[in-house]
């Protein structure tokens, strides 16, 4: 199944767009998109934390994930 995930902050930076479309197994998990997209930009692994939101909500790792689902991938944010 493919994917499109949204990107903010560094994310977007990392990956070079708001988008990007993931190729994934049917049944796949949120976990597996992680590790998917670490491997393929190996400086998300090197983040404190990285969220992923499923159809606007924030998703555990054992999720299932549907080509019709809205990602997002949601980085640490710092305030002040």
């Amino acid at each position: 199944m493919e994917l499109t995930i949204h990107l903010y902050g560094i994310t977007r930076d990392i990956i070079g767009g708001s988008k990007k479309s993931v190729q994934l197994p049917e049944g796949a998990r949120v976990q597996d998109l992680l590790e998917q997209i670490r491997k393929d930009y190996p400086s998300l692994a090197e983040l404190k934390s990285l969220l992923v939101a499923v159809n606007e909500e924030y998703a555990e790792a054992d999720v299932v994930l549907t080509e019709r689902d809205e990602v997002a991938l949601i980085p640490p944010v710092s305030g002040g």
